[in-house]
């Protein structure tokens, strides 16, 4: 197939892109390197420089490489942020993307596959979280990504643009190729890397006074390739879906810091701050549905494995893109 995919010089977009090319499918990659990195964009994929803000530009490229479907990963992503900066998150997330429906709607376009967010869940009512539970985001991140999944609903009903939501947990590791390096970092497991390799003197655990075994938050963390997995047999979903995409289990925070730990064979100095505005004590997934129906199922089942093959990337890149 030929996939357009938004947001490919960013982590999740640019191993996707990878593995996308890999079983030979055919990528046109567009982003206007805000957030994205220029080195994490597959030298074998085509480039188009562009701003979702900017409709005339999406259409000029969608026209250009006559996709079968379109992957959408660009998005503003930091919960902490976006409760700073809700208009931000509002205008990026759903208005900018009511433009890439449009311009998929003038490109005859009506396949997509949507990044979308444990974070339209807020403090599930049961765990793991299946997706019976109802969605109450407490952040206008998680916000801004339910309200594109509602907006998806009626394109679908009005236009028939078929569409598979993927609720991700934690995405973490690496390919050999391409690793996490966000401006700034704020994901757990290379925030700690880093402390590891001397680029930072420690780690900040923000709120240690949850309802958890240890205090810290427990998240669901899922490797990078088992999720760029499941988008591509997204593309062979028959009808529009959602699905919850992590592993059933949980790390806490502590445990995290005590894998790299182990992992690194480094010290890891820690600061204790206060909880950040946002952010559930407790998410873990139920990926029973996606198995069931689309026939997903992860490999790399480990928080070691997914923390091997994250340091070994960061070793090997230790200022990320930057060098």
């Amino acid at each position: 197939m030929k996939i357009f995919l938004t947001g490919g010089a960013g982590y999740i977009g640019s191993v996707c892109t990878e593995q996308l090319l890999n079983e030979g499918h055919e990528v046109a990659i567009f982003d206007n390197l805000s957030e994205g990195h220029r080195r994490a964009i597959d030298p074998r994929a085509q480039f188009f420089e562009g701003d979702l803000a900017h409709r005339d530009q999406i259409e000029t490229a969608l026209a250009s490489c006559r996709s079968d479907a379109v992957m959408h990963f660009a998005a503003n992503a930091l919960v902490g942020e976006s409760m700073q900066n809700p208009s931000k998150y509002f205008r990026n997330n759903i208005s900018n993307g009511l433009n890439l429906l449009d311009a998929m709607i003038a490109a005859g376009v009506r396949r997509i596959v949507f990044s979308s967010t444990c974070a339209i869940f807020g403090p599930p009512d049961r765990m793991p979280i299946d997706e019976t539970a109802s969605p109450r985001p407490i952040s206008p991140y998680g916000e801004s990504k339910l309200a594109f999944e509602k907006i998806l609903r009626w394109y679908d009903e009005i236009y028939g643009v078929k569409f598979v939501c993927l609720r991700y947990f934690n995405a973490s590791g690496a390919t050999e190729k391409f690793g996490e390096d966000h401006r700034p970092e704020t994901h757990l497991i290379p925030a700690v890397l880093k402390v590891a390799l001397g680029e930072k003197p420690n780690l900040e655990i923000y709120g240690t006074d949850y309802e958890t075994p240890d205090g810290t938050c427990i998240r669901d963390y899922i490797h990078i390739v088992d999720l760029a997995r499941a988008h591509i047999l997204a593309l062979g979903a028959t009808a529009s879906g959602f699905y919850n995409l992590g592993t059933g289990g949980g790390s806490s925070v502590r445990e995290v810091i005590a894998a790299c730990r182990k992992i690194t064979g480094r010290n890891i100095d820690t600061i204790e701050k206060p909880r950040r505005p946002g952010d559930p004590a407790r998410l873990i997934a139920s990926s029973e549905k996606i198995k069931s129906e689309l026939g997903w199922q992860p490999q790399f089942q480990s928080l070691d494995a997914i923390i091997e093959s994250a340091w070994k990337w960061h070793e090997k890149f230790p200022r990320g893109y930057a060098e």
